[in-house]
């Protein structure tokens, strides 16, 4: 069993997110539960990059020294998994925000799904959502979406080294994403549903790997939490 020493000098928890948690509520539940059981007063801790509430899946924690090595962590390539669903739009890209349009799907074929996965395949320029914590003039992204204040939003280079369409059920398409730091697969649903000359939101994500971490070997926090002293 880890000691306080332990999480002090620094450990890699791998934490399988709940749907509806954001990452920085996990962070503050494992910090309060650590501090609890081992009665200390301050222990950092922080994650490897973030998920939205409304995906699951690997959430890398570091604790104590290891925390140094977050940034390095987050650089890794990250592979996601999900659904994306055809002939609609939503203002934040996934179900966050209600519909807000819809168009015709008749004329999207399974062959044409497989072909235009190919155009997002490789170095591509992405806008992130305007519903992200991205900040500009010090207020993030999103405080702007909601106040209903338009923001010019830059592209970013990312890359997308696998894009595999998994299973089309009528409108919904399951897909597999490997790809870099920075990539988000909300506006990669969006382009998507654009480029097959109708709509596409996310309705499902999961994070299934950073780097070499998976999320097969990861713990659900009520399990790390039975696990302390």
């Amino acid at each position: 069993m880890l000691t306080a020493e332990d999480y002090q000098a620094g450990q890699v928890l791998l934490i399988d997110k709940p749907l509806n948690w954001t990452s920085f509520q996990v962070v503050n539940k494992l910090r309060w539960e650590i501090r609890q059981a081992f009665n200390i007063k301050k222990i950092k801790v922080g994650h490897a990059g973030t998920l939205d509430p409304l995906a699951t899946g690997l959430l890398v924690i570091c604790t104590g020294k290891m925390t140094k090595q977050i940034d390095s962590f987050q650089g890794q390539t990250k592979e996601y998994t999900g659904t994306i669903v055809l002939g609609s739009t939503t203002p934040s890209y996934d179900l966050e925000s209600e519909i807000n349009e819809t168009f015709p799907t008749d004329h999207i074929t399974e062959t044409l799904i497989y072909e235009t996965t190919k155009q997002f395949v490789g170095e591509i320029d992405q806008f992130p959502p305007v519903f992200s914590a991205l900040k500009k003039d010090g207020k993030r992204l999103y405080e702007y979406a909601r106040a209903g204040e338009s923001v010019e939003v830059k592209s970013r280079k990312i890359t997308i080294e696998a894009f595999e369409i998994k299973k089309i059920e009528d409108n919904n398409v399951d897909f597999r994403v490997v790809c870099s730091k920075g990539t988000y697969i909300r506006s990669l649903a969006n382009d998507f549903g654009k480029a097959l000359q109708s709509g596409g939101h996310l309705s499902v994500l999961r994070r299934t790997k950073i780097g070499d971490f998976n999320v097969l070997d990861a713990t659900t926090i009520e399990a790390f939490i039975k696990k302390l002293p």
